[in-house]
């Protein structure tokens, strides 16, 4: 059974850093591709950011490229998201998400992700 454990959220101010993990079991860990959600009350689940298990490559939402990074650690079999430059629109529970499937670059923002985390609450204060 594929489990995905998030962890690292909290609370921080404007303009602050942040590194939220997601530790991954039940599954070879190098043929998921990973991503990121997040949902801020009231709003709906948003693709955040993804990373492809067969090329390495990366796909950031516009609210996000330049600020967030994805990198994982295919020996501790983790996914990181290091949030930068924080405003209070990022604000949300944070969902690392997995899926067997290949998907590269834009195509992730439209996955069908198989796996889900339990989320983690990042507050960002004004």
């Amino acid at each position: 059974q594929v489990r995905l454990v998030e962890s690292g959220g909290g609370l921080v101010q404007a303009g602050d850093s942040l590194v939220v993990s997601c530790a991954v079991s039940g599954h070879t860990f190098t043929r998921l591709t990973m991503g990121w959600f997040r949902q801020a009350p009231g709003k709906e689940r948003e693709f955040v950011a993804g990373m492809s298990w067969n090329d390495g490559s990366t796909y950031y939402a516009d609210s996000v490229k330049g600020r967030f990074t994805i990198s994982r650690d295919n020996i501790r079999n983790t996914v990181y998201l290091q949030l930068g430059s924080l405003k209070p629109e990022d604000t949300a529970v944070y969902y690392c998400t997995a899926t067997p499937s290949t998907y590269n670059g834009a195509s992730m923002y439209f996955a069908r992700w198989d796996y889900w985390g339990q989320g983690t609450q990042v507050t960002v204060s004004s």
